[in-house]
């Protein structure tokens, strides 16, 4: 009933039977043939052909449904095959915000494919949402995250922690007011602010302006929290997807933001920002390694959480 399966799919996903039939390789008349037979098979159409574009009847969509599971099972063996026949080969899909993708990933993967040369990688960088959306779907098999997730069926392990800073620009006047407060990079590359026993007040910043990721992101959230937590009066220039592009704002003199020191511990940070130490849990939290508990998880993709969890604890 599933045999030829990935020609339905592939029609889905393409959303058109001629986008569909180029990826397949095969006649736009031999793909709608092949299709005919899958749903004499099973007795019912799969696409109402009447639409455009083209879409799936009541039973096409449990059909797909299946298929879907059955694809991902078949994925999910072919890797066991692979793990039992080779231990360290094969590849790993991770995926990351544009500051994991581009500052702490390659680093740990330079790192393991100098032991394990054989493993391939492939890097996913989206926003955190849709991060989670491709580990539900597979797409992905483990994900780097600074967020909070709440969900029975992905299983976290702590990569490191990190603390979140107020980020101002050099040129607003509330630096001087602050000048025994304010750190700089340097400060923060050296772990100073974790020295500090006490933290700015965020009080000390109302009525400026402030530009914040969106409330989607885990960063977005607090930094909404903690402003309305200290009853900080502010206006938002701009609500932004990145802590980097929110960063690169900041140092373009234009708003505050609130950032990680691992940003700053990890890019070319800028001489023009000074950064505050906010004395809140919930400016700290865990950077995490996410996959699924219910999705067979590589002895590849393993051995590179435990390798990156194992260099932290070293350092």
């Amino acid at each position: 009933m599933f045999k030829n399966k990935e020609y339905v799919l592939t029609v889905v996903r393409e959303k058109s039977f001629t986008s569909a039939s180029q990826k397949l390789f095969v006649s736009q008349p031999s793909l709608s043939a092949s299709i005919k037979r899958i749903e004499e098979r099973i007795g019912a159409p799969i696409f109402n052909r009447s639409s455009s574009p083209v879409s799936l009847t009541e039973v096409g969509v449990k059909y797909v449904e299946y298929a879907n599971l059955i694809e991902q099972k078949e994925k999910e063996f072919r890797t066991f095959l692979s793990d039992n026949l080779n231990l360290f080969s094969g590849k790993v899909r991770i995926g990351g915000s544009s500051l994991f993708s581009s500052f702490i990933l390659p680093e740990l993967i330079a790192k393991f494919n100098k032991k394990y040369p054989q493993i391939k990688f492939r890097i996913f960088e989206d926003n955190t949402k849709n991060l989670l959306n491709k580990l539900e779907t597979g797409e992905v098999d483990v994900i780097l995250d600074n967020a909070e997730v709440k969900d029975g069926n992905i299983l976290s392990t702590p990569y490191m922690q990190e603390s979140l800073l107020l980020a101002v620009p050099k040129k607003f006047a509330i630096n001087e007011k602050l000048k025994s407060e304010r750190l700089t990079a340097e400060d923060i590359k050296d772990n100073k602010h974790l020295l500090l026993e006490k933290g700015t007040s965020l009080s000390n910043f109302s009525n400026l302006p402030f530009v914040l990721l969106n409330s989607e992101n885990d960063s977005g959230k607090r930094a909404e929290t903690l402003l309305k937590k200290n009853n900080v009066e502010y206006s938002v220039l701009f609500h932004l997807d990145q802590q980097l592009s929110a960063y690169n704002v900041c140092c373009a003199g234009l708003a505050l933001t609130f950032i990680a020191d691992t940003l700053i511990k990890k890019t070319s940070s800028s001489s023009d920002v000074y950064y505050y130490k906010i004395k809140d849990r919930i400016a700290s939290r865990n950077i995490c390694f996410f996959h699924k508990t219910n999705r067979y998880l590589s002895h590849a993709t393993q051995s590179f959480i435990d390798f990156s969890v194992n260099l932290t604890d070293k350092k």
